[in-house]
């Protein structure tokens, strides 16, 4: 099994991707841990890109994370499903939140070690605006219209939890 696993920031694609991971006993792999070193120094483009085109010479895995420039489509053309976590920009800030003031100080998992959680300005404007352009919504819509056999949308909190509930009990 191998599932891709894309959409905003803060709507819980790293959740999804350790649940997915976890039930189906597959590996996973964080794409925010590949482009970042610590302190949030972006890792060589190359060398990340090694990273990734490696993991996915794997028979099984998830793979969390948007990043064109680590073999999207190639990741996207060997998933067996790819889920879009298509939320709205309210419930990803409020999510974004939530998710600085539970590990404030502290690095994620899903982080590249290092990488302190931080809430800025910066972050808040790609939530809210630059992480929606006009141009990555189409993107979204051009990846649903050529994959639509296998991809899964999902817009909130409830749909992802009845997703795997469909998963665990068919």
């Amino acid at each position: 099994m191998k599932i891709a696993i894309l959409g905003y920031s803060g709507s819980g694609k790293s959740t999804l991707a350790r649940h997915l991971a976890g039930y189906y006993k597959i590996p996973v792999l964080f794409l925010d841990t590949v482009n970042f070193l610590p302190n949030w120094v972006e890792r060589d483009r190359d060398e990340g890109r090694l990273i990734v085109w490696n993991f996915i010479q794997n028979d099984s895995w998830v793979i969390d994370g948007n990043y064109e420039k680590f073999f999207q489509i190639e990741r996207l053309e060997q998933a067996d499903k790819i889920i879009f976590m298509n939320f709205p920009r309210r419930a990803c800030i409020y999510r974004a939140f939530k998710r600085y003031f539970k590990y404030k100080n502290t690095t994620r998992e899903d982080m590249a070690k290092g990488c302190i959680e931080k809430m800025d300005l910066e972050f808040i404007w790609w939530i809210l605006h630059e992480g929606r352009t006009k141009k990555r919504r189409n993107h979204y819509k051009q990846i649903e219209r050529d994959f639509k056999d296998k991809i899964v949308i999902l817009k909130n909190p409830k749909e992802v939890d009845l997703y795997l509930q469909k998963i665990v009990n068919p």
